[in-house]
C-alpha cells in the first residue's frame, strides 16, 4: 500500500515522541526512513510540520539524536520531520565509493543520469513525504502537512533552500546552518551536479540557491535565516555564504539574514548552540494567526 508506514523505533523526550518509521518509496524505489518528532500539543489536535534536511553521510537520525531541536519543538508546539539523505540498498555500482556522492549524498536533486535515476530526492521532500505525512493514519490527525516550513544542514541546508525558494508557496519560513550556498562553483556541488544531472551546467542553476535567488519572481517570499560558523573549515571553498548574501543584495530579496557566529565550526556543536532560535525563527511563522500550545 503507497501510504503504508511500519514504525521501527519510538523514544520519549520532552513529553512528546521520537517515532521512526519505514515505508517503501514509490519515487525512489526503495525502503526509506524517516524519524518525526511528535510534541505533546500533536495529542490534542494538528500541529503545524518543520522539516530537517540533513548534510553529507547522514541518516534522519544526526539531528534527531544530536541536536537538541526537541525541547523548543515541544515549547512551542511544532512537529519536527527529518527524512534520510539518499535512497539506499538499490545496490547501483559505485554508490558507496565516495562519501560526497551515491548513498548518504543524494544532494535534493532529481537525477537526469540513467545510473541514478532513483536519487529523486527532490520529489522525495516536496511531493512523496508531504502526501505520506497527509495520508497515512500515524499522522494525518496529529499533523497540519500544509503548514510547513524547512531547514537544513550543510549539503540539507542547500537543500532547505532550494525546496523552499522553488516552492514558497508550500514553505512559510527557511533557513539553514552553514550551506552549500553556490553549489554550481563548489567542489561538492560540481561533482554531485555533474554525476546526477550531466555536464550542461544550465541545468545545474535550478539546483543552486544563489541562482534562484536572483531569479525569484514569486508573490510570496518566505523568511531566509541562515547561520555559518567563522571556524567552519569548509567555509570559503565549499559554503561561501558571501556568494549568497551578493545575490539577496543584487536581487532585493526580503527578508533574509545572514549571520556568522565568530569560532562556531561545522559540527553539530555549532547546530545545538544556535537551534533554538532556528526553531523560534519557525515557530513564529508557522503559528501567526494560529493559537499557540500552552
Amino acid at each position: 500500500m503507497a501510504n503504508s508506514v511500519e514504525e521501527i523505533t519510538v523514544n520519549r523526550q520532552f513529553d512528546g515522541y521520537n517515532r521512526r518509521y519505514k515505508h517503501r518509496s514509490t519515487v525512489l524505489g526503495c525502503d526509506m526512513t524517516f524519524t518525526v518528532y511528535f510534541p505533546a500539543a500533536a495529542e490534542n489536535g494538528k500541529v503545524p510540520v518543520l522539516y530537517y534536511l540533513s548534510g553529507l553521510t547522514c541518516t534522519d537520525e544526526n539531528f534527531i539524536q544530536k541536536s537538541g531541536a526537541q525541547r523548543m519543538a515541544a515549547a512551542r508546539g511544532i512537529a519536527l520531520v527529518a527524512p534520510d539523505t539518499s535512497p539506499r540498498g538499490l545496490a547501483v555500482e559505485g554508490e558507496a565509493d565516495s562519501w560526497d556522492f551515491g548513498v548518504g549524498a543524494g544532494f535534493y536533486v532529481n537525477a537526469t543520469q540513467e545510473k541514478w535515476r532513483a536519487w529523486r530526492m527532490y520529489d522525495y521532500v516536496v511531493q512523496e513525504l508531504p502526501t505520506l505525512l497527509r495520508a497515512a493514519s500515524p499522522f494525518a490527525s496529529s499533523l497540519d502537512a500544509d503548514r510547513a516550513s524547512i531547514f537544513g544542514h550543510s549539503m540539507g541546508g542547500h537543500g532547505a533552500l532550494v525546496v523552499g525558494l522553488k516552492n514558497p508557496q508550500s514553505y512559510r519560513s527557511i533557513s539553514a546552518f552553514a550551506p552549500i550556498c553556490n553549489p554550481t562553483n563548489a567542489p561538492w556541488g560540481v561533482k554531485a551536479f555533474t554525476g546526477y544531472l550531466g555536464e550542461d551546467k544550465d541545468v545545474w542553476k535550478q539546483y543552486d540557491a544563489c541562482e534562484l535567488i536572483r531569479d525569484f519572481a514569486g508573490d510570496v517570499k518566505p523568511p531566509i535565516l541562515v547561520d555559518t560558523g567563522s571556524a567552519d573549515k569548509f567555509l570559503e571553498v565549499q559554503l561561501q555564504p558571501q556568494a549568497l548574501e551578493r545575490a539577496i543584495k543584487d536581487s532585493g530579496y526580503s527578508p533574509a539574514t545572514l549571520r556568522m557566529q565568530e569560532g562556531y565550526d561545522h559540527s553539530y556543536f555549532f547546530i545545538s548552540t544556535f537551534i533554538d532560535y532556528h526553531i523560534n525563527f519557525h515557530a513564529d511563522a508557522l503559528l501567526a494567526g494560529h493559537q499557540e500550545a500552552s
